[in-house]
């Protein structure tokens, strides 16, 4: 309703040209205002199932923490808060630069088309905040059918390969193919499609391979419509998403923004200190499984949240340019000049620079049983079996680090291997076979068989 109406408004100042009707578009906009005393409406663009941003949309939004730091202001304004739903972050560029969302959420890879996007059209953007990272690539995943016979990069060579073109899964599929000696642009037939079309292009065969960001992967894998191909994390190189805010705006209302990534830290403790309820919160609000949730958004989740705009990650976003200048996505971005760490400063006060140096904490591997409130976590892998043997019935999901990367995964969905008394997960294909290579004895069993080896 609010799009439609602020759409009408817009067609009706084209058509009459008139200043009055120019002025009221531009009252809909988050930074205009009625006046002293009136009311300021801030609107905020996320995206609900991509589901490392929600300590800047879906769960900040459950918890009305952004409107009780509003609230609190005290300034003589009442605030409204409008919260606008998309799928991807191109959207909510195209909003922020017409003027019509104020404050975005977006993953590194359309950060950058932000920032190039906003100063070419004169309505330039600035990184202020992150929200959930992953230090090793971890948070995207090329996965296949599940009886697809494809077992490396490698194959993938003359298939189709869905992706969202711009996205940081495309760019992890660049970056990969290219490892692989595949040129991303020749040696496959790359489909330029929405995550939830390249899922159902995924199950229909219409594509051989699906490379997507948080939760797809992880979601398909869960409902056993995909297997992992690659793991992003063998890249070895960051990826986040982050929040974006206008610098017009920013510089009108200060102290809204600040208000926001108050409320964004308050949800980052609250998914830190109480990650099952958030879980559940956040799969309340967007239909996706609370086990997937917690994969990514867990205690060892595959993200790590942190509002904190920490010099590897900016380093990483610097690296990500080039990525997006070949395939003619963007020209040059100043990435300095982008990354304003102002606010967040000022919003977490003393406690930005022990953010700023806090490290991810270390993998571990978890077990979510029915009727409860908190994981069991384990020391090994071969231990988390060992319980899941003596405890068939009752458990909601078993989570694993990947041996070589640390990318958490769900334990049925690993890949096995056995070595000697040990028993190691991995995400894909691919590394247990490069593990199994250069030991002597290790070989890769099923599931069930490690169960049994376990108990």
């Amino acid at each position: 309703m609010f799009r439609r109406s602020r759409t009408s408004l817009h067609r009706s100042a084209v058509a009459s040209g008139t200043a009055t009707l120019l002025l009221a578009l531009s009252a809909c906009g988050g930074s205009a205002t009625a006046g002293d005393g009136g009311t300021i409406t801030v609107t905020v663009g996320y995206q609900s199932k991509t589901i490392n941003t929600v300590t800047a949309g879906t769960l900040l939004r459950s918890l009305g923490y952004f409107e009780k730091q509003l609230n609190a202001l005290g300034d003589g304004h009442d605030y409204k808060v409008v919260w606008q739903d998309y799928a991807t972050g191109a959207p909510i560029t195209a909003q922020m630069t017409a003027g019509k969302i104020d404050i975005g959420s977006m993953g590194d890879f359309p950060l950058l088309i932000n920032a190039a996007r906003g100063k070419q059209l004169g309505r330039p953007t600035h990184l202020v905040s992150v929200t959930g990272y992953n230090l090793r690539g971890g948070l995207n995943t090329i996965v296949t059918a599940p009886d697809s016979k494809l077992t490396s990069l490698k194959d993938l060579k003359g298939k189709k390969v869905s992706t969202s073109v711009g996205s940081a899964a495309d760019g992890t599929l660049v970056r990969a193919l290219k490892r692989a000696g595949i040129d991303a642009d020749k040696g496959i037939e790359k489909l330029n499609q929405q995550p939830a079309v390249g899922a159902s292009a995924l199950s229909a065969g219409s594509a051989d391979a699906l490379s997507q960001f948080v939760a797809w992967p992880g979601l398909l894998a869960y409902q056993g419509k995909a297997k992992a191909l690659y793991d992003g994390a063998e890249l070895d190189l960051p990826t986040f998403h982050g929040v974006t805010a206008r610098q017009d705006f920013a510089k009108k209302r200060p102290s809204v923004l600040e208000a926001f990534l108050k409320a964004q830290a308050q949800a980052t403790d609250y998914l830190n200190a109480h990650p099952v309820a958030a879980a559940e919160k956040v799969a309340k609000a967007t239909g996706l499984p609370a086990e997937v949730v917690y994969l990514y958004n867990g205690a060892h989740g595959i993200s790590t949240f942190d509002p904190a705009l920490k010099p590897q990650l900016v380093s990483a976003l610097k690296e990500d340019v080039s990525i997006l200048k070949a395939a003619k996505l963007t020209g040059d971005v100043d990435v300095d000049a982008f990354v304003d760490d102002q606010y967040v400063k000022k919003a977490l006060g003393a406690a930005y620079a022990q953010k700023l140096s806090a490290a991810p904490p270390a993998a571990a591997s978890e077990v979510w049983s029915e009727g409860t409130e908190q994981t069991q976590t384990f020391t090994s892998p071969t231990e988390l079996l060992a319980y899941l043997s003596a405890h068939p019935d009752g458990v909601r999901a078993a989570y694993v680090p990947d041996a070589t990367t640390g990318t958490l995964w769900f334990a049925d969905k690993a890949v096995w291997v056995a070595n000697g008394q040990q028993l190691l997960p991995f995400v894909a294909p691919s590394t247990a076979r490069a593990y199994v290579d250069v030991h002597s004895g290790a070989r890769i069993v099923t599931y069930s068989e490690a169960l049994e080896a376990a108990s």
